[in-house]
């Protein structure tokens, strides 16, 4: 794990040292307005009212559209550099922020290669509309696809729960089973970068799977608890 921004570590890695990069970053999202994304904290976005949890806050999630995409633009462009010719980027986003992301990944100079929706069975209700049960994950490649070295066949599609209770140690923690089936588009023995660490879920996932893992937090309470999670899953305890 390293420590800091994820912008300043990634420009500190060597070039063509990773061989995919699966992370979750802020979505800078939520909220019905422009001011309620800006002003709120992600704790407030993001968090229902009724939470019986108080998990910590993190920091880098009131950036407007237009610094979300000049910011998305510049990670994703450093995460290019250090992935290997044909390694895959996952990126997950919400759906106000899927056509900025997407444009981020290609601007950097990803190939966009789809979609792979997260549905989620226990979802917020929408009056009078549809129920908000999907987040995504944007897929790309740097270059063509690889498919001598990794020659997988993955679902595009995947549903699972978020953690809850005692297994909810971030607020926006993705599940674990979904996170282990993701790493599996990275090649066997492969390295997988997450310069969003959070709670260590992504660097769990790929341990688990035989991948080794580089992760970035910024957040000392959250770089902490991966550093525990992490260090729990090189011993085989998968938490």
């Amino acid at each position: 794990m390293f420590d800091g921004d994820a912008l300043d570590v990634l420009r500190q890695l060597p070039n063509d040292s990773v061989d995919a990069v699966i992370t979750d970053p802020p979505y800078n999202s939520g909220g019905a307005s422009s001011t309620s994304r800006t002003n709120q904290t992600a704790r407030k976005k993001y968090v229902s009212s009724d939470a019986q949890h108080d998990l910590p806050d993190f920091t880098g999630d009131q950036r407007d559209q237009r610094g979300y995409l000049a910011w998305m633009t510049l990670i994703l462009g450093q995460c290019l550099r250090v992935t290997r010719t044909g390694g895959p980027l996952l990126v997950f986003c919400d759906f106000r922020q899927l056509p900025v992301t997407s444009d981020a990944l290609q601007a950097a100079g990803w190939v966009w290669r789809g979609v792979v929706p997260w549905h989620k069975p226990i979802a917020r209700p929408q009056l009078g509309g549809f129920r908000r049960s999907c987040e995504y994950a944007l897929w790309a490649t740097n270059g063509p696809v690889d498919a001598a070295r990794n020659p997988v066949s993955l679902p595009g599609l995947y549903t699972a729960s978020q953690p809850r209770g005692s297994h909810r140690v971030h607020i926006t923690q993705k599940p674990l089973e979904l996170m282990r089936e993701l790493v599996k588009v990275c090649v066997p023995e492969g390295t997988v970068l997450d310069p969003f660490a959070g709670s260590g879920s992504t660097g769990v996932a790929a341990l688990a799977e035989g991948r080794s893992f580089q992760g970035v937090e910024l957040s000392p309470a959250y770089r902490r608890v991966a550093e525990s999670r992490l260090s729990q899953a090189a011993l085989g305890t998968i938490v």
